[in-house]
């Protein structure tokens, strides 16, 4: 009790009076025992007090990638909680009842995987925080007022070198001849031999998963996992491996995400497996017995689609959180240390917290965290405040509040804002705020302030405020931009294949006698026999045009072979002919047009087909239209592509089919929505046609008769085919 001192004030009596000596002794004890009670009430008042002091952080190279961390304290240390996060790879440890009394917060080390050592106080406890450059293992002991940290390859296995046998201190009777113990091996020094890569497999999951087997010699091995973009790299350190199995695997055919595996040997008895991949896939990697799996498995639609999200929701570099009921104001304040951002916690956030996080964006985890207990976060510059969300709502409301209050009472100011692309009349329709068609309005003026439009000088008259002045040049700055333009070249084939084949004969029989006086002819019909009759009083018997059966190829020109045979009085004429026809045909329209993007362009060419019509009695003459049309509509996209509304006719008359003297009108028509990527063609698919024809002409009965009726017959066979086809080219104009 002598440390806390005498009290302030003390009564001394007459030093020869005995009743003063007792009366002083207890006035003494009486002014001690009550400061004692109020030494002790204020220490009650003012709550335990960390009872040691964290005073010096030391690291030493033990070689072999190990470096030994003492952490000095003022008095024998506490049993530290030790946390081990794998991304980033950092080592926590929890010293409840320990103070920071560091000069310097951090320690900086940089010995083999050691970077540095980081204390932070909060609360009755202290936290170390090691940053390591890999993951490694790490082993602790407590030696006197030191906590001693061995951390590096192989330090999980401190505890289990070999070490000599103590010597009893007297030795019994009958004794075994002494053997010398061998000498104890330094530490960080294995007995076993290191391990090994026995082989090394290749599987197809039942869903499609790839998985990479790799067997060891031993359990328990140290792999260090790093996936990358495309792939991921498994690095065996310490492992040795066969030269029988250094090599490429080349697995694209097994229809997984991995392609291939490459195995290779590296420096300092290491062996890096690279694992290729394909698309978007899900890595797992576990270890059962002396089995290494490495497991890439494909996502599913959701799942790729929930990925998607992440990427574009979180960035943040990734971590492993995994704690028992802590405090949330402690999990901010490690978030912060990881970060380094600047996080200011309301006095209203209270609570524990347990979570066990695995590889997740930091911003993700502290969202997690925030939701979970009901918090709310804003950002302002580079410090972040986090409160409960009703706090936060209610501190956002009264801003607000503020400043609807300014605006009513700030005055009005009056801007003149030209445009150089847009037309003002469209931007007036966007920034009037009114009822009725508010889809259509984006309401950036306040309820005082207004807008006019000159159309002669395209310039925009804002009167309103000066927060909402600023949001009306931002709003013209985005939208007043020039139009990217588009040329769009449409060709249009129109490709024709004709076939016709024609066979006929021409066959007659002539003869003429005189009989006393009369004269006899014989010929194809009435006219011809008469006829002959006629020829033999004139002293002319035949006739070139007296035929039995006509029936040539009906094409004009077509070739024939003829043979006559002439005796007296008898004409045999025969003539056979054929004619095969083939054309090709090719019309070709090449219609170009430029146009704004969102912008209808028309182009027409063609003619007016006169009509006559009767209308009460009246003739009237009207013009139909034949015209080669094209309508293009293009869209472009942010990515350079065109989205284009394509409609494309041909209307020709088609003199070869009429109706009261009239010809039809021959139409062709395309109407559809493609996109293609500018300066690259599509081609739009029309109309294709086949026309398939036969006739045959014949003499009855005569033209039935095998091989011999081909003579009193004739034959027309015809094809035709005809197809449209489009062809489109965008380009966009810079």
């Amino acid at each position: 009790m002598s440390t806390l001192g005498e009290p302030a004030m003390h009564f001394e009596p007459h030093p020869n009076s005995d009743a003063g000596n007792v009366a002083g002794h207890w006035h003494r004890s009486l002014a001690r025992s009550v400061a004692v009670w109020l030494a002790a009430f204020c220490l009650l008042l003012a709550g335990p007090l960390p009872a040691q002091e964290l005073l010096d952080i030391r690291g030493a190279n033990l070689g072999a990638e190990q470096v030994q961390l003492s952490l000095r304290f003022s008095e024998p240390p506490p049993e530290a909680r030790i946390f081990v996060i794998d991304s980033p790879p950092r080592i926590a440890l929890d010293l409840p009842g320990v103070s920071n009394h560091m000069r310097d917060r951090t320690t900086e080390i940089n010995i083999g995987p050691l970077l540095s050592a980081t204390a932070v106080e909060a609360g009755d406890r202290t936290r170390v925080i090691l940053n390591l450059a890999r993951s490694s293992d790490y082993q602790s002991r407590v030696e006197g007022n030191e906590l001693v940290l061995t951390v590096g390859r192989g330090a999980g296995e401190v505890d289990r070198v070999a070490r000599a046998p103590e010597a009893p201190a007297v030795a019994p009777e009958r004794a075994a001849p002494a053997v010398e113990a061998p000498p104890a091996r330094p530490p960080g020094v294995r007995s076993a031999r290191p391990p090994e890569i026995v082989d090394v497999d290749f599987r197809r999951g039942e869903d499609g998963q790839g998985r990479v087997l790799v067997e060891l010699s031993r359990p328990g091995v140290t792999v260090d996992v790093q996936e990358q973009a495309g792939r991921v790299e498994l690095v065996f350190p310490r492992v040795r491996i066969d030269d029988r199995l250094e090599r490429r695997l080349d697995v694209v055919d097994f229809a997984t995400p991995v392609t291939h595996i490459d195995t290779q040997r590296e420096r300092d008895d290491r062996v890096r497996m690279t694992v290729y991949g394909a698309g978007e896939y899900d890595v797992l990697s576990y270890q059962t017995d002396r089995t290494y799996v490495l497991e890439l498995a494909p996502l599913t639609e959701e799942e790729r689609e929930a990925l998607r999200i992440e990427r574009e929701e979180f960035v943040g570099e990734r971590l492993s959180l995994n704690f028992q009921d802590i405090e949330v104001r402690s999990v901010l304040q490690l978030l912060a240390d990881f970060t380094d951002i600047n996080i200011v916690v309301s006095d209203s956030v209270t609570g524990n917290i347990t979570l066990r996080l695995n590889n997740v964006p930091w911003d993700q985890a502290l969202e997690i965290i925030l939701q979970t207990r009901g918090l709310d976060k804003r950002v302002t510059g580079n410090v972040m405040y986090v409160a409960p969300t009703q706090e936060i709502a209610a501190r956002e409301r009264l801003i607000l509040e503020a400043q609807r209050d300014r605006r009513e009472l700030e005055p009005l100011r009056t801007e003149y804002i030209r445009l150089n692309f847009a037309r003002a009349a469209d931007l007036r329709d966007l920034m009037q705020t009114g009822r009725g068609d508010r889809d259509q309005r984006l309401g950036v003026l306040s309820d005082r302030g207004s807008v006019a439009v000159d159309a002669g000088t395209n310039t925009l008259i804002v009167q309103d405020v000066s927060d909402q002045i600023a949001d009306v040049r931002r709003l013209v700055a985005e939208l007043d931009q020039p139009l990217r333009q588009v040329l769009i070249e449409t060709r249009i084939v129109i490709a024709s294949d004709t076939y016709r084949r024609d066979l006929g004969a021409r066959f007659g029989v002539a003869a003429g006698t005189r009989q006393g006086r009369s004269n006899i002819g014989l010929g194809s019909g009435i006219e011809d026999s008469s006829g002959i009759a006629e020829g033999i009083a004139d002293g002319e018997r035949f006739r070139p045009d007296f035929l039995n059966v006509a029936l040539p190829a009906l094409g004009g020109g077509a070739p024939s072979v003829g043979l006559s045979i002439l005796r007296p009085n008898i004409l045999l004429d025969l003539e056979l002919s054929a004619l095969q026809a083939e054309g090709r045909g090719e019309v070709v329209s090449n219609p170009r047009l430029i146009t704004a993007t969102g912008t209808t362009a028309v182009i027409k060419q063609g003619a007016e087909i006169p009509f006559e019509t009767t209308r009460d009695g009246d003739r009237q003459v009207e013009f139909k239209d034949a015209l080669l049309m094209t309508e293009v509509t293009p869209r472009i996209t942010p990515d350079g592509n065109v989205i284009m509304d394509i409609k494309v006719t041909r209307d020709e008359p088609d003199f070869s089919q009429t109706v009261l003297g009239q010809p039809l009108i021959s139409k062709r028509e395309v109407d559809t929505q493609v996109m293609v990527a500018s300066g690259e063609t599509v081609v739009l698919g029309g109309v294709y046609e086949i026309s398939s024809a036969t006739s045959r002409n014949m003499v009855p009965f005569l033209g039935e008769v095998p091989f011999l009726g081909a003579f009193f017959r004739e034959r027309t066979n015809t094809n035709e085919k005809a197809e449209l086809l489009i062809f489109v080219t965008p380009r966009v104009l810079d």
